[in-house]
């Protein structure tokens, strides 16, 4: 397929290289051309704007860090969706509004352009590894027949329903992965004053009741002291306020999520929007002067193709 694909920032990247990998020919746009360059380097055209990349195109791939920045690239005259053909695809891979996504969708669909949601989900590593799992929302019909396409770049696909649902899911899931992550940091935290080993707990922990996701993966980056797990605090915070703004509409009591929520929101204020999310743990450290340090873990996860330099680039759009 002819391919246009928006956004190269920590899980652009790698999903645009898969579909390279995968074969097929790739014009890519970034507001930072120097993200662009292995990618061109390999075969895939440049393009000026993101309406310029989508021109020709069978299927245009958005991966953006927030949704102002789809909010700017997507909808109106001039944006993306005016570029692509009718019979085309927009395949929107960042986690954005439900209701903005919404909107967008019924733009596309009175331009002909079909249109699927496909937030990921599991850490950048397994994005430059394909086995990042795609949470998928719109019509059946057009989920089957781009499943491929979704297949090139992931591992574990699940559809979710119609336009919205996968936006609403993808936020649920960070939310508790930033509530699973605190509480990581406390259990750690917990074990260390204790008197317990803090490798030894780890291990004991992953394989119990207790375990978690970001215990079992980002638990090892706070133990290597690089807190370096691609995302930032900015964009946990947007996540957070996606959720938070949900709960509100659906008058939901999060107490636990609005907690962390808190707390993460001192950790930018602390150390800074750039900052790793993992980073709302040293709020903990720093607090009781207890690092959490274990021999043995490493500074990034495996499979993170760019190593920790090139994960250290802020997604751009």
């Amino acid at each position: 397929m002819r391919i246009a694909f928006i956004g190269l920032g920590n899980v652009g990247f790698p999903l645009a290289r898969n579909l390279q990998r995968a074969g097929h020919d790739l014009t890519v746009f970034d507001l930072d051309p120097a993200r662009a360059a292995p990618l061109a380097e390999a075969g895939a055209r440049l393009a000026e704007s993101a309406s310029a990349a989508a021109e020709g195109a069978d299927a245009a791939v958005t991966s953006l860090p927030n949704p102002a920045a789809v909010a700017a690239v997507v909808p109106g005259e001039g944006g993306l969706l005016s570029a692509l053909a009718a019979g085309s695809l927009w395949l929107e891979m960042s986690t954005t509004d439900a209701d903005d996504m919404r909107r967008y969708a019924e733009e596309a669909a009175g331009r002909g352009i079909d249109v699927l949601e496909a937030p990921i989900t599991g850490g950048a590593n397994r994005a430059w590894s394909g086995e990042i799992s795609i949470l998928v929302g719109g019509e059946e019909a057009v989920f089957r027949r781009y499943r491929p396409l979704l297949a090139a770049m992931g591992g574990a696909i699940e559809h979710m329903g119609p336009i919205g649902a996968a936006s609403v899911v993808k936020v649920i899931t960070n939310m508790l992965a930033f509530v699973h992550l605190w509480a990581s940091g406390e259990a750690m935290m917990l074990a260390k004053r204790a008197g317990i080993d803090l490798e030894r707990a780890f291990h004991g922990i992953r394989i119990s009741s207790g375990n978690s996701f970001a215990h079992e993966t980002e638990g090892q980056l706070v133990l290597n002291g690089s807190y370096n797990c691609a995302f930032t605090l900015a964009l946990a915070l947007k996540d957070m306020r996606l959720a938070m703004k949900l709960a509100q509409q659906t008058e939901t009591p999060l107490a636990m999520a609005e907690l962390v929520n808190g707390l993460f929101e001192e950790a930018r204020q602390t150390f800074g929007d750039e900052a790793w999310s993992t980073q709302a743990v040293k709020l903990l450290e720093d607090r009781l002067q207890e690092p959490l340090r274990a021999p043995g873990f490493p500074p990034v996860l495996a499979g993170m193709g760019g190593g920790e330099d090139e994960a250290r680039q802020p997604s751009q759009a």
